[in-house]
């Protein structure tokens, strides 16, 4: 007859620890990848705040739209002229804006997800053990905060209706442009991404329990549908659309990027 001894228990425990899965598949190859995206528009995010190559006749930076004070040298671009803070504000505008669509993707539903696991690695796979002892879901603060998520997306309409006037504005301006045109895809991606939140579909014809007495939110709640299909792609392209159309401003705005038609 085998003795177990007290220390039998602990060694079998920590063997435990150490497997936190069986799958032998490169499991930790989607969350680093994520993890990589994400640390990027944030990085990048950040430089663009500082940065203050943010306008160059007739576009604007989309991490700096739309001008809100005089202090900003954008008045080709400003929203029908219009400066609602004046002159009193000096700091980068990106401080005021950036708040609105990233409280929006920050409390995405898939953004959720996405950083969770490669952020959190709350789990970091399926069937991988996560690292922490205790899970509480979204009740307790600060995680409770997420469910504002629903009114991030109004605000979120706003700035995608900016940034669709700023490439139409483009577009008018400087139609051969190449700027003018990347401006216009980040745009479309924008709103693609925007409206095929899962709150935008709930808001269209959630609650509605006959389809067939509201035939026009259903054919909203059906288009609305088809982008949900795609929320993922959709998010990640935007992402990057709104980085890249960004960077094509302030480097036109540099004089980095110089020929004819950019």
């Amino acid at each position: 007859m085998t003795q177990t001894t007290p220390e039998a228990p602990a060694r079998r425990q920590r063997a435990q620890v150490k497997v936190r899965t069986l799958r032998t598949d490169r499991w930790w190859l989607v969350p680093l990848v994520t993890f990589l995206g994400l640390s990027s528009f944030l990085v990048y995010g950040v430089w663009a705040i500082i940065d203050t190559s943010n306008f160059v006749e007739p576009y604007i930076a989309p991490f700096a739209s739309p001008c809100l004070s005089t202090s900003e040298v954008c008045d080709g671009a400003r929203l029908f002229g219009w400066a609602p803070i004046g002159d009193w504000y000096a700091l980068p505008p990106g401080l005021l804006i950036l708040g609105l669509p990233g409280g929006f993707r920050l409390t995405c539903y898939y953004y959720r997800k996405s950083y969770y696991r490669s952020f959190w690695l709350s789990p970091a796979a399926c069937a991988v053990q996560e690292p922490h002892g205790k899970y509480t879901g979204e009740t307790r603060f600060p995680l409770i905060i997420q469910n504002i998520h629903r009114y991030f997306f109004y605000f979120a309409v706003v700035i995608g209706a900016i940034l669709t006037y700023d490439a139409v504005l483009a577009l008018v301006h400087k139609p051969l442009g190449l700027g003018s045109w990347i401006l216009l895809v980040n745009a479309v991606l924008i709103l693609g991404y925007t409206f095929g939140c899962h709150s935008c579909r709930h808001i269209t014809a959630g609650r509605l329990n006959h389809f067939s007495r509201h035939p026009l939110r259903y054919r909203a709640w059906t288009f609305v549908s088809k982008l949900n299909a795609k929320h993922q792609p959709l998010a990640w392209a935007s992402m990057f659309s709104v980085m890249g159309a960004d960077l094509y401003v302030r480097l036109v705005a540099k004089g980095i990027i110089a020929f004819p038609y950019a």
